[in-house]
């Protein structure tokens, strides 16, 4: 199947990546003709503009937008479709705010376009472990583009069924899932990085709490010499606060034991933001993706052990690179 890709940087090079080995045929651009060149000799289709992008793909065309949220996708999803005919599908698989996605997609409608927006997780580990995805927009076209889907998610791989599930349908088990109409994946998508924000917070915490249980402020008796890469490897194997994101704190303490390669200072990608924002709306009590948005505020001030495991957690799952702010 056919499919182009505007954007390929970390995550939506690998995408095209992963759908060129399964057999589908990519047309892509990028604002870096190296990251173009780089595809096409990969065996992409290269692209030097957004309009030689679109004459390269065959109706009804599908276009899948992958470049930073906000004015970025906004500029690119428009200006896409532009250039587009009725029938054809503009995918937004960035972490666009799912307010934005509704109206975008009012917008393309009036052109007889259809918008789709793909909550997309999986970061530089994608290529080879698959994606997540949750998806909104027209289930009609969801269906068509059903084999771009299945190609990216991880499927069910060695994960236990849940018991029971093998009595109900869907792709969920597959790795990725319809969401609803316009906005609902981005919407699921922005909750599944408030909580990230939850689960991190929470590492980061306990590993900072041992950390310190040598300090001299303790009673001698009470005071610990703990090995913090041991006991995040010991808690991969049967605990059940093993997870992905322990797995990537483990390898980060195994690299750099005092972590002193990151800043400890935490940027926030929206997600989060409008996590609480949306509890608000709802009002939900959101204690815990509350406190840990606020925490990422205060550690552009102030930089602790918590707040580097927490840098060093964003950077191995999606190439985070923390900006220095503050003291």
């Amino acid at each position: 199947m056919q499919i182009g890709m505007v954007g390929l940087g970390r995550m939506g090079a690998n995408m095209v990546r992963r759908l060129m080995r399964n057999g589908h045929q990519c047309v892509v651009f990028d604002h870096n003709p190296e990251n173009v060149k780089q595809l096409t000799q990969e065996g992409a289709t290269g692209t030097g503009s957004l309009e030689h992008f679109v004459k390269h793909l065959t109706r009804p065309r599908a276009a899948w937008v992958m470049v930073p949220a906000g004015t970025p996708t906004e500029h690119t999803v428009m200006a896409i479709a532009r250039l587009m005919e009725s029938g054809d599908v503009v995918i937004d698989g960035g972490n666009s705010y799912f307010k934005d996605d509704v109206r975008r997609a009012e917008a393309l409608k009036e052109l007889g376009i259809q918008y789709m927006d793909v909550g997309t997780s999986g970061g530089v580990w994608g290529l080879e472990r698959g994606y997540c995805m949750m998806i909104g927009g027209s289930e009609l076209s969801v269906k068509r583009l059903d084999p771009i889907f299945k190609t990216l998610a991880p499927g069910r791989g060695e994960i236990p069924r849940t018991p029971g599930r093998e009595k109900m349908g869907g792709t969920a088990e597959e790795g990725y899932m319809y969401c609803g109409p316009a906005g609902a994946g981005h919407f699921v998508k922005m909750v599944h990085n408030g909580i990230e924000y939850g689960l991190m917070q929470a590492y980061a915490e306990g590993f900072d709490i041992f950390r310190h249980a040598n300090t001299k402020e303790l009673p001698e008796e009470f005071r610990y010499d703990l090995n913090l890469r041991d006991i995040a490897e010991v808690w991969r194997r049967g605990s059940v606060v093993g997870s992905w994101l322990l797995d990537l704190t483990a390898m980060a303490l195994l690299e750099n034991p005092t972590l002193s390669t990151y800043t400890g200072s935490v940027q926030d990608s929206g997600e989060g933001r409008w996590t609480v924002i949306a509890a608000v709306e709802e009002a939900v009590s959101a204690d815990v993706l509350t406190t840990s948005l606020y925490t990422r505020f205060r550690s552009r001030q102030e930089h602790t052990f918590a707040e580097k495991v927490l840098s060093a957690m964003r950077h191995k799952f999606g190439g985070h690179v923390e900006r220095p702010t503050g003291g």
